[in-house]
């Protein structure tokens, strides 16, 4: 090692160290408030810190299959099940799921898990924004929250990792955790996503991007590209153009799942605005990606057949697909509904009349995914979310509720009478618990909407969580403001490993049944590990750099510096926040325009992993394009220097890579005691090196 290196090594060290405490500032802080456990909230805010069942071990699967019903508590279930098949009647697939004599000889299990969260919301964190997208940090992030949100929620079974509400696959403290796409990327299977919301609504989105804010849906916001709402609705500092890691829909095609069908495709008319795609709307993006893609047409889905290298993007509908029924309303209390119950009707807008029901959808996914040769030799993971049942719920509409379970159940039962339970678990559960009653009489006090069951009786379904009365001109209900409940919910599974869901575990330890039957990276630092053969090539044609990076699969988000040879940084990634950087593009190739390059001069090109702290380091010379100098008789293509794939210079990852500035210091550890002892670490580490420097100094002279 050259003095100089020596001495950046030490520095870039004692940095580390500085950048260590003050990121443990708000850990400390967090540990004074406790949990009826004994878990702090920033215990429980670490990765699987919140498991019940971490000692349970895990049956292997060549397959998992995750099914979602949004908002789908026990009383969803049941108001559902009362209606349309009576009381003493049966799902095919929801009660099938977890019911051994239903399904044959088969694992299975039912039970109940917790869904709390820890942070009511972005100001509960170190990466809040205020109302223009400004960065706002919480000093004492965390707070233990009873009742969730859907991106809460799904962020807990995509990454083990329970977190604020509002987020998408970030903790508290806004570092990245890695989700189950990823892993699963990582290890060579193929990965499917399908819900009837929006893609980029909190369940679908958990399992492809991550973001401080669940609202963050495009480079231009919420919106269909009309308008740019993105600093209202996103933290300005993930924004591609301000060098962050880009939205929801953008990072969607980053993480390249093989199979990606719901709605929102308005969203993807968005014009992109930083970056390689900058100009481009997200749709033309995605077809320059190598995406076979559909917007709104159910015919060209259902036409839809597997090709290499070209994963599918189907979105059905502008926004959260049709109901299946018609809505109803909730309304006060009336004598006139009990003689008259509401029978629900079918909404001849539902997209399952033209062949692209939820059962629709789930067949085409687990089509692609079997003809898959990914999937067919290394097994897939594959979610499917009933999203419109909480959407409903929320609006007070219970026939649209009861539609969308109907719908939900009919995927359910599809897939279990299709897919293989030796070496497929089936998991059915929610994402948290909602509003619907079913009581005997018309509460007082809560709006309501009396059904006439599919056993011709009565039933009245209350609905009272409504923060403030918005009822509209007649009395009636559907403003959408009905609100979560806290309770918990019922977990179903079928096929390896089912026994883990019993009894009562959190929504984390979901996290680690599909995963650990997938036999797929769960603690920190195996997912650390996945990055241990990252590399770096530098590479040069018609006068541009380019640093192409592979095997960071332990990592979410890059940082690089380029410095030329007087130690002057040329060109560096943004380090305001964890979600500024380079968005790793898992199991692929990730590229890195290097900016600034002078052809002929020496530049130290490094990049590293913010979750894993992985680097790698390289030396290069940028040679000139059209020069004679061919570099020491290396044979040049398309400049002078370079191999014939015109690579000029590459390096992996070394044993001694030192953690980066958000690396994993906050991922895996717990308390004041762990972080005092890593800063003491590193501080050591640093003093060392800055002996051993001088003294090597000393010797030269």
């Amino acid at each position: 090692m050259s003095k100089h290196k020596a001495l950046t090594g030490a520095i870039a060290a004692l940095a580390s160290v500085a950048t260590l405490g003050a990121l443990a500032a708000p850990a400390l802080a967090a540990d004074t408030t406790y949990s009826p456990n004994g878990k702090s909230v920033a215990e429980l805010a670490q990765h699987g810190g919140a498991q019940r069942i971490a000692a349970i071990g895990n049956k292997k699967a060549k397959n998992v299959v995750l099914f979602i019903g949004d908002g789908m508590g026990d009383s969803e279930i049941t108001v559902a099940r009362d209606y349309l098949k009576g009381a003493n009647g049966h799902f095919d697939g929801l009660d099938a799921v977890g019911q051994p004599s239903a399904l044959g000889d088969v694992q299975a299990g039912t039970g109940q898990y917790t869904t709390f969260s820890v942070g009511n919301g972005s100001k509960d964190s170190a990466v809040g924004k205020d109302d223009d997208g400004k960065l706002v940090a919480n000093p004492n992030p965390g707070k233990l929250t009873p009742v969730t949100d859907s991106s809460a929620s799904g962020s807990s079974w995509a990454t083990g990792t329970k977190t604020y509400n509002n987020a998408v696959d970030v903790d508290i403290y806004g570092n990245p955790q890695l989700n189950l796409f990823e892993l699963a990327k990582a290890a060579g299977k193929a990965t499917g996503n399908v819900t009837t919301a929006e893609i980029q609504d909190a369940t679908p989105a958990v399992l492809e991007s991550h973001s401080s804010e669940r609202a963050c849906y495009g480079p231009q916001g919420k919106t269909d590209g009309t308008s740019n709402n993105a600093s209202k609705q996103c933290l300005i500092n993930q924004l591609k153009e301000n060098g962050g890691i880009g939205s929801i829909s953008e990072q969607l095609l980053d993480t390249r799942a093989d199979v990606t069908i719901g709605g929102g495709s308005k969203y993807f008319r968005q014009t992109v605005q930083g970056g390689e795609y900058k100009g481009k709307t997200v749709w033309e993006q995605a077809k320059e990606m190598g995406f076979q893609t559909v917007e709104n047409d159910p015919a060209a889905m259902n036409a839809l057949q597997y090709k290499d290298g070209q994963p599918v993007l189907a979105l059905m509908s502008d926004g959260n697909m049709p109901t299946k029924f018609n809505p109803s309303k909730a309304t006060a209390k009336d004598p006139a509904k009990d003689a008259n119950p509401t029978v629900c009707t079918p909404n001849a807008d539902w997209l399952g009349n033209q062949g692209s029901s939820l059962k629709d959808m789930t067949k085409k996914a687990l089509d692609l995914l079997n003809d898959n040769p990914n999937g067919q030799k290394n097994g897939f993971f594959l979610q499917v979310e009933g999203a419109s049942i909480d959407k409903q719920d929320h609006a007070g509409n219970a026939c649209g509720q009861i539609g969308e379970t109907d719908d939900f159940d009919q995927a359910i039962a599809y897939a279990m009478q299709n897919v293989d339970l030796s070496n497929t678990l089936v998991i059915v559960t929610a994402d948290h618990a909602h509003t619907s009653q079913i009581l005997n009489a018309q509460p007082a006090y809560a709006l309501s909407t009396v059904l006439k069951t599919a056993d011709g009786n009565n039933m009245v379904v209350s609905y009272g969580t409504a923060q403030e009365d918005s009822r509209d001109t007649d009395g009636g209900y559907n403003g959408g403001d009905m609100e979560h409940t806290g309770t918990q919910l019922r977990i179903a599974a079928s096929g390896p490993g089912a026994q883990r869901v019993i009894g009562l575990t959190d929504q984390t330890d979901n996290f680690y049944t599909i995963a650990g039957a997938l036999g797929l990276a769960t603690s920190t630092e195996s997912q650390k590990a996945l990055s241990d053969n990252g590399t770096v090539k530098v590479s040069a044609a018609d006068g541009k750099f380019t640093a192409d990076v592979d095997g960071f699969n332990g990592d979410a988000v890059l940082s690089y510096e380029l410095k030329d040879k007087n130690d002057k940084t040329v060109a560096a990634s943004d380090s305001s926040t964890p979600l500024s950087g380079v968005r790793v593009k898992t199991a692929q190739t990730t590229p890195i325009a290097l900016d600034g390059v002078t052809e002929g001069s020496e530049y130290e090109l490094t990049v590293t992993g913010r979750q894993s702290g992985k680097a790698v380091t390289v030396d290069f010379q940028a040679p000139a394009a059209n020069s004679a100098d061919k570099n020491n008789g290396k044979p040049g293509v398309g400049a002078a220097g370079a191999d014939k794939d015109g690579v000029i210079a590459s390096g992996k990852v070394s044993d001694s890579a030192q953690a980066g500035p958000f690396g994993a210091a906050l991922l895996g550890k717990t308390g004041t005691a762990v972080l005092a002892v890593a800063i003491a670490i590193a501080m050591l580490v640093a003093v060392a090196m800055l002996v051993k420097t001088a003294k090597a100094a000393k010797n030269d002279r």
